[in-house]
This record gives C-alpha cells, sequence and structure tokens, in this order.
C-alpha cells in the first residue's frame, strides 16, 4: 500500500513538472533510473526511459526546447505544440512511475486522469502567464518566465524522485496559488454601494 502511494506521489510530481517542461522531467528520469538515485523503479514495459538512445534523445530535446522558449514570440508558437506533447509525457511518467501490483486498468485510468490532468493544468497556467506577460512586456519579460519554469522542471523532478511527499505537497501549493493569480487574475468582487 505505502509503495503504491509513493508510487502515485512520484507520478503526480513528474506530471506536474512536465507541464513546466516536456522533456526536463524525462531527462531527469531517465538519469535518475540509471543511477538508482531516489525512489524511482521504472514500471514494467518503460526501462527505455533509462535507456542511452532515450537519455541521448532527452537530452537534446530538453537543451532544443529550453534555448525555444528564449526566443520571443516563439515561446508562445512552443506552447501550441508543447500542450499535446506536455499531456502525453505527463500521462507516460506517471504510468512509469507505477510499479507495485495495480491493475492496468487502474494504472492506466490514474495516469490519464490524474497525471495528464496534472500536466494540462500546469501547463495551462504556464501558457496563460507567458501570454500575459507577452502582452504587457512585449515579450521582453519572457525570458525570466522561461528561467523560472525551466528551474521549476528540474526543482519539482528531483523532489518528485528523491522526496515525493515533500514534491506532492509543492504541486498542492502550486496549483492553489497558480488557479488563484491566473484564472481569477480579472475577477473582482463588486463592492456594494453603502
Amino acid at each position: 500500500m505505502v509503495e503504491t502511494v509513493l508510487s502515485i506521489l512520484i507520478g503526480l510530481g513528474l506530471a506536474a513538472a512536465c507541464g513546466f517542461r516536456v522533456f526536463v522531467p524525462l531527462l531527469i528520469m531517465s538519469l535518475a533510473s540509471r543511477a538508482g538515485v531516489g525512489h524511482l523503479a521504472l514500471g514494467p514495459g518503460f526501462a527505455w526511459i533509462g535507456s542511452t538512445p532515450a537519455l541521448l534523445s532527452f537530452a537534446v530535446a530538453t537543451v532544443l526546447e529550453i534555448a525555444g522558449y528564449y526566443i520571443p514570440w516563439v515561446d508562445n508558437l512552443l506552447d501550441t505544440v508543447a500542450t499535446p506533447a506536455a499531456v502525453v509525457a505527463g500521462i507516460v511518467v506517471t504510468a512509469s512511475a507505477m510499479t507495485t501490483d495495480v491493475s492496468p486498468f487502474l494504472k492506466w485510468t490514474l495516469a490519464v486522469v490524474a497525471g495528464g490532468g496534472t500536466t494540462a493544468v500546469f501547463q495551462g497556467i504556464t501558457s496563460v502567464t507567458r501570454h500575459i506577460s507577452s502582452f504587457t512586456t512585449g515579450g521582453l519579460g519572457n525570458p525570466v518566465l522561461a528561467t523560472a519554469e525551466a528551474g521549476g522542471s528540474a526543482m519539482l523532478a528531483v523532489l518528485a524522485i528523491t522526496v515525493p511527499l515533500l514534491a506532492f505537497l509543492l504541486v498542492v501549493g502550486l496549483l492553489y496559488l497558480g488557479v488563484k493569480k491566473v484564472l481569477f487574475r480579472f475577477w473582482r468582487p463588486t463592492a456594494r454601494a453603502a
């Protein structure tokens, strides 16, 4: 039971990290699985994530993805492509983290609903934030966002693998702040006339 909860927490933390950057969590998973770091054990059928070709592919994709987000307006275009890719990556990392004897139906249901959903929410928040930054700063503030997102993705992925409970609490906190700041940015309760 504890292993199942731990694997779900790892998967959700990695899925949230995919919402910031698609390939950073996959690169960190690949490195961690090869080094035996943290609580990460890849589930059946996901050993390929730790292979040398996958590691090299994730490294190249990570560099290209991070570099692309430093080019104003290209970063907004990348969000269009990255959103579906991030959701797929979130599903894959969540499913790959579940190594315990969970039924395939439950495993894939959790991966799609919880993993994909978590990734989609984080990707949506970052996309909206980037569009607001592009509009208000003409794209000049986007490199700061790109740095924060890449760093946040790496930090969250490492925490998910090494301290899954802390990563989960951080995900919940970030969701609260993101929803509060982005979704309710323009909503203000009207003051009643006295």
